[in-house]
């Protein structure tokens, strides 16, 4: 799918502990030229339940107005519209998904917790299930480090590179490609193949500092331990089946413990691409 002009940036705001979100995604909807769109979803049932049926109403329009000022805030001249929806939260983020540009959420306490993820944990769900790329944002700031990208040789993993190189690009960052490979691959043909994908996709976009780094060992835990020192990391959603009601295992990983922000790059094309670099991937093995 290649997002429309007017595709937006929306948020998930689900309450206060969401507003962190709004900053990530605000410097994202300016970065691309889109305009954010603060979604709030509200529950009539719960609102009847409450002392009073306007009060639950008004901090919803409470919640939105502070994310909008946070935006402006953040990006002075961006586009920001706020909606209230009475449904529920995942089933309109998906729906929407489909014509969004970017999804943003939170990531519901997930990094850090050392707990199991329930797969019902929405930003989960949002990765499996949406038809555009997820931004799922922590609570914690993350530190001025660089754009990390994982990259398997996967026609979906040439994806994220391309958004990352975007990503990198706008916020004049030095851009990290990550080739993680088994014990019996070749490092000098792996590192050559990743060298050759990224002058590629890098012919458009000169002024980003890249650097291709390849390691061995576990795909996903190799990312999570490179993502502490990067202010994003991005991976395709699945390295060789880029179809949606699926994630792979590394993009779980990053999911459930990087301490990053994680954008999970998936809905951005129809078919695979073309050429020598659409090789075999890490999810091979999930």
């Amino acid at each position: 799918m290649t997002a429309s002009a007017d595709a937006e940036v929306i948020v998930g705001l689900g309450s206060e502990r969401d507003l962190p979100v709004v900053r990530q995604a605000a410097l994202e909807a300016a970065g691309h030229g889109r305009a954010l769109h603060l979604l709030h979803t509200f529950d009539w049932h719960a609102a009847f339940a409450a002392d009073t049926v306007a009060a639950p109403r008004d901090r919803a329009e409470q919640l939105i107005a502070r994310a909008a000022q946070l935006a402006h805030q953040s990006e002075p001249g961006l586009t920001v519209r706020g909606e209230i929806v009475e449904s529920g939260m995942l089933a309109t983020l998906i729906r929407r998904s489909t014509a969004a540009f970017l999804l943003a959420v939170g990531d519901s306490g997930m990094a850090g917790s050392g707990q199991c993820v329930p797969a019902e944990t929405p930003a989960v769900q949002l990765a499996a299930r949406a038809g555009c790329p997820l931004l799922t944002v922590r609570s914690e700031p993350p530190p001025e480090g660089p754009v990390l990208v994982g990259v398997d040789g996967s026609p979906s993993s040439h994806l994220a590179l391309r958004w990352a190189l975007d990503c990198a690009a706008r916020r004049g960052a030095r851009l990290v490609a990550l080739r993680v490979v088994e014990y019996d691959e070749d490092n000098d043909a792996v590192a050559e193949q990743l060298t050759e994908a990224l002058a590629r996709h890098t012919a458009d976009r000169p002024e980003v500092v890249t650097e291709c780094r390849i390691e061995r060992g576990d795909p996903g835990e190799v990312l999570v331990e490179a993502s502490r020192s990067a202010q994003v990391a991005l991976v395709a959603a699945r390295g060789d089946e880029p179809g949606r009601a699926m994630v792979g295992a590394v993009a779980q990983s990053l999911l459930y413990h990087s301490p990053a922000p994680v954008v999970v790059v998936r809905g951005l094309a129809t078919k695979p691409l073309a050429g020598p670099d659409a090789g075999p991937g890490w999810d091979r093995r999930h």
